[in-house]
Formats: structure tokens, C-alpha cells, sequence
């Protein structure tokens, strides 16, 4: 099933899977992703899978035994989909083992230890940013214990996009996004794994980061239980207006949009508020 909106002549599409994700299951959960990937490269430009996709954010007790380097199996098989498919993908986040990445020539903010990475791939399967998750989600969770959080936030050409990465529990620290803002991003994709009760605060983070930004937020996040915890789904697209453009439930589903740079160019000629900032 599909949510979504065609492409415009001067747009890219961008396919949000939100697939099933289950705790510690990591060959089934990559096997989804690929298989996501496979069935958007029809119609997609980029496609953008959740937070922590193969073992499942949840899975604390997993991390350690399924860390891998940005050159491991996981993000190898997803290049390598990207590469068959001429698609981007923006490959959630996985579990990254630090001191293999350093091994592997990755710059690293520790040179070991464990960190929350997202990775853009682009059409021909090569790594094109790494961005680790700078706010670690304290409350209720083991994050903090497991992970060094990130330092840097990288930025890519893509299309006629500057695309920008944050994950998750990023969405509420606003001053990240005006930092990526002031880098001239036109595109922020953001993987989840949000979870009931808070199904409020994700309709109205990402769409408010759009809005004071005037850039498209791209929300994906993952479907499922996990133990004691439900995604809460919803995958969303907003347009620099801040306007929901595809969405949809808390069931799997590929979510499409079209986004077009000359849209993000036109809101923030018609509505120059970022000019107006006083420092």
C-alpha cells in the first residue's frame, strides 16, 4: 500500500519506508529494508528507512553482539540495493562499532565505543555522509548508557537539494535545525522509532521544524512491537509551508512525495523570515 502525491517536472520523489522492525531479528529486518528498497526504486529518487532498521532501537540487550562499521554487512547490502536499483537511499541508522569504522578510514567522534548512525547512499551505492545521533534519549531508555553521542553534521548535494540528517529524539532540540538551516539545507530527513503514547509530539515536531526552517522535514519511522513498546508509525512528509503532503497509519507502508527544490526557493522568497533573525 502507498500514501502519497506524483512527481512535478523539476522534483525528485522520495519513497519513507515504514516497515516492520522487530527486536534482535536483524537478517529479517534488513531483508524488509532491501525488499522496501526494491519496491520503491520504481518510482523513487531516494528512499529513507527507519531509525535503527536492523536490530530494532528497542533491542538495548542487542546492540553490542550487532555493531558493525559503516563498511559492514548491513550497510553493504543496502548499498547494494542502491547500486542495482540507481537509487539513493538514506539508510535509517544502525549500531555503528566505532573502532571498526576508524579501522576502515571513517572519522569517528571516539575512536571506539558504540554510536546511533545514519548514512546516505548515494545512486551508486557509495557513502556520501554519516551523521551520528547527537541527543541520546535519556528517559526510560538505555541510549545514554550504550552510545557516544555524535559531534559533527554533515550535509549533501543531492539533486538540486542540500539535505541535512537528524534522528529522532533530534526533533526536540530546534536549535540543530537552525543550525542545518543556516547551512543552507532544503531537506532534512529525519529516521524514527517513536513510540506510543507521544503520538502527538511527532505530528507537531517535525512539522514545526519545517516551519521555522521553510524546508522539507521527511519523518520516517518504523512499524511494530518491540516488547513492551508500539511504534507509533505515521510517516510523514512536510513542505516547507509545513503542510503534511503524504502520511499515512501505524501499519507498514511506502510513503511517496514529490519535492521539488524550486518549491523551498519560492516559500522563503514569499515568506523571508529567516532574514528577520536577530541574533
Amino acid at each position: 500500500m502507498t500514501a502519497g502525491i506524483g512527481a512535478a517536472a523539476d522534483a525528485i520523489t522520495v519513497a519513507l519506508a515504514q516497515h516492520r522492525v522487530e527486536a534482535g531479528r536483524v537478517e529479517r529486518n534488513v531483508d524488509r529494508a532491501v525488499e522496501a528498497i526494491e519496491r520503491a526504486a520504481a518510482g523513487a529518487d531516494l528512499v529513507c528507512l527507519p531509525e535503527m532498521f536492523n536490530v530494532g532501537y528497542f533491542a538495548f540487550d542487542a546492540y553490542a553482539r550487532n555493531a558493525e562499521p559503516i563498511d559492514g554487512p548491513t550497510l553493504n547490502r543496502i548499498g547494494d540495493a542502491a547500486a542495482e536499483h540507481g537509487v539513493a537511499v538514506q539508510a535509517g541508522s544502525v549500531v555503528e562499532d566505532l573502532a571498526a569504522s576508524a579501522d576502515a578510514g571513517f572519522d569517528t567522534p571516539e575512536p571506539d565505543g558504540l554510536a546511533n548512525a545514519s548514512v546516505f547512499l548515494d545512486r551508486a551505492g557509495e557513502v556520501r555522509a554519516v551523521y551520528r545521533k547527537q541527543h541520546l534519549f535519556g528517559y526510560d531508555s538505555a541510549e545514554t548508557q550504550l552510545l557516544t553521542p555524535g559531534e559533527s553534521l554533515p550535509t549533501v548535494e543531492f539533486e538540486g537539494f542540500t539535505v541535512g540528517m537528524t534522528t529522532c529524539y533530534d526533533l526536540r532540540f530546534p536549535e540543530l535545525y537552525r543550525e542545518l538551516a543556516d547551512e543552507g539545507v532544503s531537506l532534512v530527513l529525519v529516521p524514527s522509532a517513536w513510540p506510543y503514547p507521544r503520538v502527538e509530539h511527532w505530528r507537531t515536531l517535525p512539522r514545526s521544524r519545517a516551519i521555522e526552517n521553510l524546508a522539507y522535514v521527511a519523518a520516517v519511522n518504523g512499524a511494530g512491537e518491540m516488547g513492551d513498546d508500539e511504534l507509533v508509525g505515521r510517516s510523514t512528509v512536510y513542505d516547507p509551508w509545513g503542510t503534511p503532503v503524504a502520511t499515512c497509519d501505524d501499519d507498514p507502508e511506502l510513503v511517496t512525495a514529490s519535492l521539488s527544490p524550486s518549491r523551498v526557493e519560492s516559500v522563503r522568497e514569499e515568506f523571508p523570515a529567516l532574514r528577520d533573525r536577530r541574533l
